[in-house]
């Protein structure tokens, strides 16, 4: 056995069983159709569709899904609906749509038909309910009233007869009388006329007088609204009564059937006349019964003369009604069956369910309406003949799943509801996946046929042989199994197959969610054999289909006969070519026989089978019933079921409800033959009532017949009533049930009086209801008590009744709980209490609360009376007074309860006088006062009395201003300015005046000037500002002095207000006030006005000055530009204008701009043509040229825009002459002509034309072609000694130039050496080939010698001089620029000639040099590189921000300076420039380092920011400057003084608001900070406050710890002496054998240290494992919120390290950005320029400090300068302390004594902020928190979006902090792993670098946050390979309270102060400046480490530091 291939199958065996488990869950997971789901209506047409065809009409429908339904229109047959032109069309959205159409056009199958809409998606379909549409055509009709006959004092009905065919649209809205009366319907049933809902006109007791007028009604139709009068009128014919007459009634009307829709009103007429006049009473039918009951007539239900009329019809009000009409003379009756129609509506009950294959469904059909006359279901559209409310499904299937909807119909409407049946699980109806094929073969082989099917559950496979299941024998095998992945393979195996098994081989594979079949026939060859056919049987009315089992191969004929006739021999019988017979409707009498098959093949060989049909018949039941009256208890019934056709023996079945009969008791069977049984019951019971079912069974099949007893049982009581008691307010409830068939309907009734007897109708209230037969009572009061009568009816025998006595405990009750009374104050009073309940009763008083005893005040009397419902207790008061004023409760009690009411007692009297008066404000000529409102008497003020006079007057001469009694505010008007006024105030109540309060005395203001300003004049200074100038209004319109002028200004002809300005007053008599207005809009007429103001208010505005500014230049080029060439000289150009809004003025003039285009580039060679027309033609051009054009609009302004360039070429020309010719001998018949060509070829050359002719003879000339290439013509066969004249001519396409000079020359034998070359200057391009020509003659042959620049020409690699004497240089640079001269000699004569060769190169670098700097703009000036030689076209300026993309600016070559502007306040850019020309883009200048000016916020005043109250805090944003920069947000936190954690109040406060800090606790210290961010930074500022008392006051400041002086500090030492001595031993014991290991191990791991400092920054660099320690013992702290010390390996500062390069810094595995510049901040070296390919330049290596291991960048370098900076704002920046750092031993420092902490990432970058509290960033999403187990510290990380940490810059908003809570201690992580690139350092201001961490660009994501790892962490838990151990960090702000001062503001730069040694050297240099440390700022390190030893860093140390100058603040402890 092979073992691997064994283990292999187990293996895939595996992993297909286990893909298959994973699969089948994500399926189950994820059921396909999750979201999916059948149709829905969303919006369903309504049940009728009536319209007019002049109107027609749109009926919409829609309908939801998943995927989203489509929308059909079919007919109630369900046949599909198409469009009609013009009559009905489907629109796109699914609406069906009826046009208006012509009265001709009507169709009946399109008007008048029942629609309904189909949706349906693949899940299902649904229908709508049926949508009847009735379209009516316009047609004439009339309205008729007839006369009507009626005897005098009867009531009279008159009807509006209204024709049938628009009876539903036309409906009676009035009537009128030729009395000119109108009667409409409406609610008065009181009057003599009524008109009826049916649109009747009822007249009750009607005489003679009704006679004499004639009525009309008028109609209107509902559908076009047209109204109408009837045509005739009708009239009342009266006649008089002759003795008497017996009710009668018109002849037709005695039964009525009456539908009325639910809540409408309706009328029932009884029309009998009589005389004497009857009596009409109306009866209601119990249901089910024929008693009948009396009407009840209430507001609802009215009856006027016989007509009952019913309002707000319910559904209970159907039923069968008797008017009954008597007189004394006979009597009448009119039975009216009425049907309130509610409408239809209907829900299935769940709305979708999913259930799993062969579980149960059940949808329930909840309907609403009456009546309903059928329910049905259907699915998918289709019916499945279901009718009950309820549909089950007792196993589904497969085919289940789909829509169901339940359809509710009557005669008027329908109403259906859809719910969606979906199979749960995932079923899979079985697949064959792979089968068999059809084989024909020779016998004898075994055959091999195959199956394989799929699905969910798995199926079954089976298999047959011409329809007969195959079983296993010898010869026959059937094999299956499953494969892993689900699949069942089956197998037939034929063993040595014969003729004999040929057939249809058929495999079925089954489960039970469906089955699957394949077939194919094996042939085998051999003689025809049939096998043999079993009997076939089968039920008559089916089709028999059989197919003769024929084998052998090949088959020629299959044939069926009967009686040996061949088959078909009638219509039923079908025979097909494969041998099926089909027979339809199987008879016995003509089908049942024996067949026979015969198949024959082609040699004749035959084989027969046959085949016995036997036709069997089913049994049919006769209907039978128990009649159809319902059986009464006790009757006998008998059914007998007869099965009248059916092959015997039939069984005959009975069974009740379902169940077999024999188990109930009293029904007998009988059998009565073999065809027939009787069911008898003896004596019915009312078990006995249900379904009766009898089932017949034979062979042929089992039919059943069902039919209904019904057996009538009179009531019986269910729940009897009994008496009840309950208490008074609670809610009563009596239950009253029986039953009985037909149910029996419970009523209640009441008994008349007290005693029971006569009972009443209990009237339909809101708190008596009866439900079922239960008697409700809500809220049960005394008056409900009595008795009632409970009676179960239900026609069946006399009833059941049962009277029961309700009685109600009452207890006592006030029926007014609270009143008001009042008394005039000194009058008698009486107070009154009735209480109702059951008595005795007993009645307290009291007084506010208080017991109320008359014995103790005489004043007060009580008496009690006794009513005969309860008892009155009255409380009389002799005199009243002020006190009564009070709440008086009277309490009573009885045995079942007690209750209280209250009188609240009001004693009035005349108001007191009103007192505070005051004056609110005051104007010229009125003055507003306020006063406080007096004790009002108890009685409402009903005004105030304001009564005023002057100063000078008496108070009898007063003026008065009456004000309302509830206002304590008025204005008293119609003053005199500035005058001096008393006033006073009156109060008055209904009681009387109040005394006058006391006088105030006012004087009045002044008021605003009422003139306006005067010679206003406003005249254009520019394009954007104007000047106006005016003079003061007139002195006495002033109204007081002048404080200045409000100057408004907006642009005319719009609606937007004015903009002021405010100009101060000039006190100079007469001079004008002027005012510029700027930034206005160019060439734009502005409305201009002015108002004079004093220190009450602005005066009138001046009338509107109206004024244009200056023009301006058009801002957009004119459009459209196009140009034509014309000639070889004219182009034509044309332009549209720029558009009107851009033009900026009034456009005078076009220019058109061009120059042939090879000279565009050149200002001075641009011509200008100046036109005022949209088109020019250009003349005067150079010939077959290409020129460049621009067009330019100009205006009074200025010229504007110029449009883009347009480029046209001149037509070509003839050319000019070439322009020199040379004739050169070559020999006695032979001279050389050369040429050079035109100056001016006007197009292009295509030959030359040489004229010879021999001089002075009458010669012909002649002609020689020579192509356009060619500069020379040798011309031969000359005549020795005989001059020739030539001259040559050029030739374009155009035709033969001008001719040259003519030249002579004469062949001889001596030739002279001379060049045929001209003099030429040739252009080369930079790094191409040039080649100079030089073709001499001469014999002897010439010596050709070449000289350059004066110098003798010697060949070497690049030049060498060609056979043919021409020069070639190979690949010209700038050099070979000059002159070359040609040297040609022979011994006759010799020749020069001297070319000018020009190069033509890219641009040397230019010269950038910054001009200006602004807030967002740097303006630079550019010159061009001196040995530039090709003519420049212009620059390019690249520029970027500090932490952004590069960004670039094309600049003209003319432009001396260029501005760059929109750039971002206070920051930092780095700007070069790269010059180009038509060679390409040259060398980049050096890189301009500069910033836009701007700081960061300034710190305001604490007093101008802070404003506090007691719970509050205020805060003045505005007092906050801005440093140049606009300040964007700020960010608020708070904490009290005593907590940790800092409370983030808002993180975007606006700049220009005041902000309050709520919530605040009185009398409490509060610590505050604010971070204030502008684009150059932000500024963190703390604040301490203490919030004041809750009265107001202040707290006493906080206690500080004393300041202890030396001599303090020694007594406390030396008297604790027993302490200190050991602690210090200890100490010095620890430090010495400290250093001793620290110097032992040293001097052992020297070369150690050696790897370990000098390693290379390669992937493989790790630290030495044995060193754990080494960052600690160089560790140091860090500052709080500072940047780390300077990086070490430096000498110099970080700014000059920073500028000077990377030093090989740059790791192998540093995340680099190739966006970035490497070079950015080499010393003197240009920048690399993309284009040309330099990348990356060699970074400067420094050798001063070689720390070149990742994460050893921190160390601080012996010698090393740097800065320790604190805290506190108010430091001097330029007295920070430098310290300087002494070498260390091998490397390395000592250690710190007592030093421990958390670890420091490798790589930590000093920038990174130490902050606890929560910090606010610029951005969104500034907080992540993590909380891991148990953390107490802070970890901030700039988040990893950022990809430039900053360098040196004073301000930095890019900081970002993520908070995470680590295990335990502090971890400072560095910035995320995006930081990539460090920025530079300005020269302006050298500060810090930002990065003294790793190498720039290390990749920090394996520094992330993480809990400190014990007392030291070893390298990185993400980067285990680097071992580097970390430095302690700063310790968090909040670590430790009591070391700390943290009162003061700190910025949150990196930098802050110090800025990067700004007052300590030269600014700007690029190169290393070595800082002097500075003695009078420094302590020595020797003084510095004693410090640090004696651990002298406490408060006093603090405080003596800070007044040095130097930054320490508690943490800043730098280790050494």
């Amino acid at each position: 056995m092979n073992m691997p291939n064994e283990r292999l199958k187990w293996l895939m065996l595996y992993a297909a069983v286990a893909l298959i488990a994973c699969g089948s869950q994500t399926l189950a997971a994820n059921p396909p159709d999750a979201d999916q789901k059948g149709p829905v209506f969303l919006k369903e047409p309504t049940n009728r569709i009536d319209f007019s065809n002049s109107t027609g009409a749109e009926i919409e429908c829609k309908a939801s899904g998943n995927p989203m339904p489509e929308i059909i229109w079919i007919r109630s047959d369900g046949t599909a609906v198409g469009d009609v032109p013009g009559l009905r069309q489907i629109s796109s959205d699914g609406k069906l749509v009826f046009p208006p159409f012509r009265a001709e056009d009507y169709r009946q199958e399109v008007h008048a038909q029942v629609y309904a809409c189909l949706a349906r998606n693949q899940f299902g379909s649904i229908i709508s309910r049926d949508v009847h549409v009735r379209a009516v055509v316009a047609q004439y009709y009339d309205t008729d009233v007839n006369k009507a006959y009626v005897i005098r004092g009867n009531a009279a009905v008159l009807k509006c007869e209204i024709p049938s065919f628009v009876a539903d649209f036309v409906s009676v809205v009035s009537w009128h009388t030729d009395q000119n009366e109108d009667f409409l319907p409406g609610s008065e049933y009181d009057g003599k006329y009524l008109v009826l809902p049916s649109g009747e006109l009822h007249i009750r007791e009607v005489g003679p007088e009704d006679g004499y007028k004639s009525y009309q009604c008028r109609t209107k139709h509902r559908l076009t609204g047209e109204t109408r009068l009837s045509a005739t009128k009708g009239r009342l014919v009266i006649t008089e009564p002759i003795g008497s007459k017996a009710p009668a009634v018109p002849t037709g009307v005695l039964a009525f059937q009456q539908n009325v829709p639910l809540h409408s009103t309706f009328a029932m007429l009884c029309q009998a006349q009589a005389f004497p006049v009857p009596v009409f009473r109306w009866y209601k039918f119990i249901e089910g019964t024929t008693r009948k009951q009396a009407v009840v007539l209430s507001d609802r239900v009215k009856q006027v003369s016989g007509t009952l009329i019913i309002k707000d019809a319910v559904v209970e009000d159907s039923g069968k009604y008797l008017c009954v009409v008597n007189n004394s003379v006979g009597g009448e009756s009119v039975e009216t069956v009425l049907t309130v129609t509610a409408p239809l509506s209907a829900k299935i009950d769940p709305p979708t369910q999913t259930v799993d294959f062969g579980r149960p469904a059940v949808f329930t059909c909840q309907y609403t309406g009456n009546p309903i006359k059928t329910v049905s279901w259907m699915k998918d559209g289709k019916a499945i003949g279901h009718s009950e409310p309820v549909l089950r499904i007792e196993s589904v299937k497969k085919e289940d799943k789909g829509m169901y909807q339940c359809f509710v119909r009557n005669d008027q409407e329908s109403a259906e509801a859809s719910a969606e049946l979906k199979l749960g699980g995932r079923f899979d109806p079985p697949v064959i996946r792979q089968a068999f094929q059809e084989e024909t073969m020779e016998p004898g082989p075994s055959v091999f046929l195959k199956c394989v099917a799929g699905g969910n559950p798995t199926p079954e496979i089976s298999w047959e042989l011409d329809g007969k299941k195959i079983a296993n024998n010898d010869r026959y095998q059937v094999g299956q199994y499953v494969t892993v992945n689900g699949d069942v393979v089956s197998y037939l195996n034929i063993t040595s197959v014969h003729a004999n098994d040929g057939g249809l081989y058929k495999c079925i594979a089954k489960s039970k969610v469906g089955i699957a079949e394949h077939s194919a026939k094996l042939n085998v060859y051999g003689l025809p054999y049939i096998r043999q056919m079993e009997k076939k049987a089968i039920v008559a009315g089916e089709t028999l289909i059989v197919t003769c089992p024929v084998a052998g191969y090949p088959i020629d004929s299959i044939v069926w006969e009967r009686d040996n006739r061949a088959l078909p021999i009638n219509r039923k019988q079908k025979v097909f070519p494969n041998g099926t017979l089909i027979i339809e409707n199987v008879e016995r009498n003509s089908d049942q026989a024996t067949y026979t098959c015969v198949a024959k093949n082609q040699e004749g060989y035959s084989a027969r089978g046959s085949l016995e049909v036997q036709v069997m018949a089913p049994p049919k039941i006769t209907p039978f019933s128990f009649g159809e009256e319902p059986a009464n208890v006790e009757d006998s019934v008998s059914v007998t079921c007869l099965i009248s056709t059916g092959d015997l023996p039939i069984d005959i079945e009975w069974f009740f409800n379902d169940y077999g009969i024999s188990s109930y008791s009293g029904i007998s069977v009988m059998k009565g033959g073999k065809r027939n049984s009787v069911l008898s019951i003896d004596s019915v019971q009312a078990r006995h009532a249900g379904n009766y079912s009898c089932r017949a069974k034979n062979h042929a099949a089992a039919v059943n017949y069902t039919t209904i007893l019904v057996v009538n049982v009179p009531p019986r009581w269910i729940l009897e009533p009994t008496d009840k008691a309950f208490a008074q307010g609670s809610d009563a409830k009596v239950e009253c049930k029986a039953d009985g068939f037909p149910k029996p309907q419970v009523t209640w009734k009441k008994a008349v009086g007290d005693t029971p007897g006569e009972y009443k109708d209990l009237k339909k209230s809101d708190n008596i209801r009866v439900e079922e037969g239960t008697l409700h009572v809500d809220n049960i009061q005394k008056t409900n008590e009595g008795y009632y009568l409970c009676e179960a009816i239900n026609g069946i025998g006399s009833g059941l009744s049962a009277v029961i006595m309700i009685s109600v405990q009452a207890p006592p009750e006030f029926t007014e709980k609270l009143r008001n009374q009042t008394a005039r104050r000194g009058e008698p009073a009486v107070l009154q209490c009735e209480a109702k309940g059951e008595k005795p009763i007993g009645i307290l008083w009291n007084m506010n609360n208080m017991r109320l005893d008359p014995k103790n005040d005489n004043r007060y009397t009580i008496r009690e009376e006794i009513l005969s419902t309860g008892v009155m207790s009255s409380l009389s008061i002799k005199r009243t007074e002020r006190s009564d004023s009070a709440l008086f409760t009277c309490v009573a009690t009885n045995a079942f309860g007690s209750d209280d009411a209250s009188i609240n007692m009001i004693v009035q009297e005349v108001p007191e006088m009103p007192y505070a008066l005051k004056v609110l404000d005051k104007s010229g000529r009125s003055v507003q006062l306020s006063w406080a409102q007096p004790y009002d008497g108890n009685s409402p003020l009903d005004r105030y009395i304001i009564e005023f006079k002057r100063s000078r007057a008496s108070w009898s001469e007063i003026d008065r201003v009456i004000v309302p009694g509830h206002t304590t505010e008025a204005q008293v008007q119609k003053l005199s300015p500035a005058t001096t006024y008393n006033i006073r105030i009156v109060a008055e109540n209904a009681i009387g005046t109040s005394q006058s309060s006391e006088a105030v005395t006012i004087i009045t203001a002044e008021e605003a000037p009422s003139g306006k300003p005067q010679n206003i004049k406003v005249e254009p200074v520019n394009q954007t500002t104007m000047r106006v100038t005016w003079k003061p209004p007139p002195r006495t319109e002033w109204n007081g002095e002048i404080l200045g002028y409000y100057v408004g200004y907006k642009l005319s002809n719009t609606n937007s207000s004015y903009v002021f300005e405010t100009i101060n007053f000039i006190t100079e008599e007469g001079k004008e006030h002027n005012l510029e207005l700027q930034n206005l809009r160019v060439y734009t007429q502005y409305s201009v006005v002015i108002q004079a103001f004093n220190k009450i208010g602005a005066g009138p505005l001046s009338e509107e000055e109206k004024q244009f500014t200056a023009e301006g230049t058009p801002s957009q080029p004119p459009s459209d530009t196009a140009c034509t060439t014309l000639t070889s000289q004219t182009i034509r150009v044309g332009w549209v204008s720029p558009p009107l809004e851009s033009a900026n003025g009034v456009i005078k003039t076009y220019k058109v701009v061009y120059a042939p285009s090879d000279e565009w580039y050149d200002e001075t060679k641009r011509h200008y043509k100046k036109t005022a027309s949209s088109d020019t033609v250009l003349h005067g051009l150079k010939k077959y040229t290409n020129y460049t054009m621009q067009v330019l609009a100009t205006t009074a302004g200025g010229d504007g825009v110029r449009s883009v360039p347009i480029h046209c070429q001149t037509e070509p020309d003839v050319p000019e002459a070439p322009t020199d010719v040379k004739a050169l001998v070559m020999g006695n018949a032979a001279i050389l002509v050369s040429w050079r060509p035109p100056a001016q070829p006007n197009g292009i050359i295509t030959q030359y034309t040489v004229y010879s002719k021999a001089e002075g003879a009458e010669t012909e000339t002649k002609t020689q072609k020579v192509p356009h290439y060619q500069m020379s013509f040798e011309a031969t066969e000359l005549e020795k000694n005989k001059p020739y004249e030539f001259w040559v001519t050029a030739s374009t396409t155009i035709g033969e130039g001008q001719q040259s000079k003519s030249i002579v020359a004469m062949p001889s034998d001596q030739v002279p050496a001379k060049i045929a070359s001209f003099d030429d200057t040739f252009t080369a391009t930079f790094k191409e080939d040039a080649k100079m020509p030089c073709l001499a003659v001469g014999a002897p042959q010439p010596e050709i010698t070449w000289k350059i620049k004066g110098v003798e020409f010697s060949a070497n690699d690049r030049m060498r001089v060609l056979p043919d004497g021409s020069l070639l240089i190979k690949s010209v640079n700038r050099q070979d620029a000059g002159d070359y001269s040609c040297h040609a000699e022979n011994s006759i004569a010799k020749d020069s000639i001297t070319h000018k060769l020009i190069v033509l190169a890219p641009p040397q670098s230019p010269h950038v040099t910054l001009s200006a700097t602004t807030t967002d703009a740097l303006t630079v000036k550019l010159k061009p590189h001196e040995g530039d030689t090709a003519p420049l076209h212009g620059y390019t300026l690249h520029y970027k921000p500090e932490f952004g993309e590069w960004e670039t600016s094309e600049v003209s070559v003319d432009s001396q300076k260029h501005n760059i502007e929109n750039l971002l306040c206070g920051s930092r850019y780095q700007v070069y420039a790269t010059g180009f020309n038509n060679i390409g883009a040259g060398e980049a200048s050096d890189i301009l380092n500069t910033r836009t000016k701007g700081q960061k916020p300034k710190l305001p005043e604490k007093p101008r920011f802070i404003e506090v109250s007691s719970n509050s805090v205020s805060l003045h944003f505005k007092a906050w400057k801005d440093g140049g920069c606009p300040m964007s947000h700020f960010v608020v936190e708070s904490k009290k003084r005593d907590q940790i954690e800092w409370n983030q109040i808002s993180n975007n406060v606006k700049p220009d608001n005041n902000y309050v800090v709520l919530d605040l606790e009185p009398a409490t210290w509060y610590n505050l900070r604010i971070t204030a961010h502008n684009s150059a930074g932000f500024t963190v500022a703390e604040y301490d406050f203490a919030t004041l008392t809750v009265t107001g006051g202040t707290i006493a400041p906080s206690r500080d710890l004393p300041e202890l002086s030396a001599e303090d500090t020694i007594r406390i030492i030396l008297s604790n002496l027993n302490l200190v001595v050991p602690v210090v031993a200890a100490l010095l014991v620890i430090i010495i054998a400290i250093i001793v290991i620290c110097i032992l191990r040293s001097k052992g791991n020297h070369h150690k240290d050696d790897v370990v400092y000098n390693q290379t920054m390669g992937p493989g660099a790790t630290l030495d494992k044995r060193r754990p320690d080494l960052r600690d013992e160089l560790g140091y702290i860090a500052p709080p919120n500072r940047k780390l010390p300077p990086v070490p390996g430096s000498n110099y500062n970080t700014c000059d390290r920073i500028k000077r390069g990377r030093g090989g810094l740059r790791s192998n595995h540093s995340t680099w950005d190739p966006r970035r510049n490497p070079n950015l901040y080499e010393e003197l070296k240009a920048p690399p320029v993309p284009m040309h390919g330099n990348h990356y330049g060699h970074a400067h290596g420094n050798a001063e400090c070689h720390y070149r291991h990742p994460g050893m960048e921190d160390e601080i370098c012996p010698y090393a300068t740097f800065h320790l900076l604190g805290f506190r704002e108010e430091m001097d920046p330029t007295k920070a302390m430098n310290f300087q750092t002494f070498p260390h031993q091998n490397g390395h420092a000592g250690p710190v004594p007592g030093h421990a902490g958390t670890m420091l990432p490798p790589g930590h970058p000093g920038h990174v902020h130490s902050r606890s509290g929560s910090q606010s960033m610029p951005r969104a999403n500034r907080y992540q928190r993590k909380n891991s187990q148990g953390g107490q510290s802070s970890i901030y990380t700039p988040a990893p979006e950022y990809d430039d940490p900053a360098n040196c810059a004073e301000e930095d908003q890019y900081r970002r902090y993520t908070r995470v809570n680590s295990q335990g201690g502090s971890l400072y992580s560095g910035p995320g792993p995006e930081y990539d690139d460090p920025a530079n350092c300005a020269p302006e201001e050298d500060q810090y670098g930002s990065q003294y961490g790793g190498p720039y660009g290390q990749p920090y994501d394996h520094y992330g946050s993480r809990g400190s790892m014990g007392r030291r962490s070893i390298g990185s838990a993400r980067n285990p390979g680097n071992g580097s151990p970390e430095p302690p960090p700063p310790p968090p702000r909040n670590h430790d309270m009591s070391n700390s001062s943290f009162n003061d503001s700190k910025e949150s730069n990196e930098i802050s102060e110090a800025e990067c040694d700004r007052d300590h050297g030269p600014r700007g240099n690029y190169g290393a400046v070595k800082r002097s440390p500075q003695p009078k700022d420094q302590r020595t390190t020797e003084e510095m480490r004693k410090l640090i030893e004696r651990n002298e860093t406490g408060p006093k140390q603090l405080q003596l530091q800070q007044t040095n100058g130097a930054g320490f603040t508690a943490y800043d402890t730098m280790a050494v």
